[in-house]
């Protein structure tokens, strides 16, 4: 029997990275959380234990905080790419490098300059995979969360000896949706993509969709938000998305002589249902190494 070693990488995760641009008294902070990994020609490491090739995981942290300093950060895109890029470049051993990016929210106080406001939980990300000359751009949104209090159905599924559920015509919906989107037409200039102009757009039409859809089921409503986007969207080749079903279940308040008429709900936080699936062009360009150790959604 041989064993040989498998796929590979390593890096530095989670590096966290606050930045301030002073414009006078105006300021502007991003606030990101990044995260690198490498790969390439690094068997003697794990075979021998030679690191002559490797790039140190701390080496890999001053980088991102020294280009933080080198150059605006930007969009969190093209900071990726710079990145990725970089230790491909410079390191004859590496071959390829994923940088995670996650920007948290931050809003400015009303009436001042620079002190802000944590928003909320959600979440701008991006994933940059680096190969040789080829780069890869998956952007994405996490934690957003969305409640609409009608418009939504669930009914006509199947029932069998364990079935409790009672089929409705009105109730909440709600989840969080996690949405990634790989883009197409990322070269060496990029293709001229807008990432801010994009993300924004995107977002906007997962919310719209979300609310305007009359949604018999969370797939329905999925797949409707995935569609929104391609047509509208033309650099985006692919959208994956993952939406936990953050049940609302009506209290049964009869004990008490009260009618429950879809006012009063009890919110569950698990178990959830888990509604996740993929929108993409039938004429897509090959997604290539994009979703390299990325979750399916």
């Amino acid at each position: 029997m041989a064993i040989v070693l498998g796929p590979n990488q390593y890096g530095k995760a989670e590096n966290r990275l606050v930045t301030v641009t002073r414009d006078g008294s105006v300021h502007t902070i991003k606030d990101l959380t990044v995260s690198t990994s490498l790969r390439g020609d690094l068997a003697d490491t794990h075979l021998t234990g030679d690191n002559s090739k490797v790039l140190a995981t701390d080496t890999q942290k001053n980088t991102v905080y020294a280009f933080a300093k080198e150059s605006p950060v930007g969009e969190i895109e093209d900071f990726a790419l710079r990145l990725g890029r970089h230790f491909v470049s410079s390191q004859e051993a590496i071959t390829g490098a994923r940088v995670l990016i996650d920007q948290h929210a931050w809003e400015r106080i009303d009436g001042h300059d620079h002190s802000f406001v944590q928003g909320s939980n959600e979440k701008r990300t991006t994933a940059v995979t680096v190969e040789g000359d080829r780069a890869w751009v998956v952007s994405g949104v996490r934690d957003l969360v969305v409640l609409k209090s009608t418009g939504s159905e669930f009914h006509g599924f199947p029932r069998d000896r364990y079935t409790t559920l009672k089929e409705t015509d009105d109730r909440i919906l709600a989840t969080s949706v996690t949405a990634r989107w790989r883009y197409q037409g990322v070269g060496g200039a990029d293709g001229g993509i807008d990432w801010a102009e994009t993300f924004a757009e995107v977002r906007r039409l997962v919310l719209a969709t979300f609310a305007a859809t009359h949604s018999l089921s969370l797939q329905q409503t999925l797949y409707a938000m995935g569609e929104a986007v391609l047509r509208d969207r033309p650099e985006v080749a692919e959208v994956r998305l993952s939406m936990p079903n953050k049940h609302h279940f009506a209290v049964d308040l009869s004990p008490f002589g009260l009618e429950n008429d879809n006012e009063v709900f009890y919110a569950a936080d698990r178990p959830y249902g888990l509604i996740e699936g993929s929108v993409l062009r039938d004429d897509a360009e090959d997604a290539g190494s994009a979703w390299h150790t990325l979750p399916a959604f």
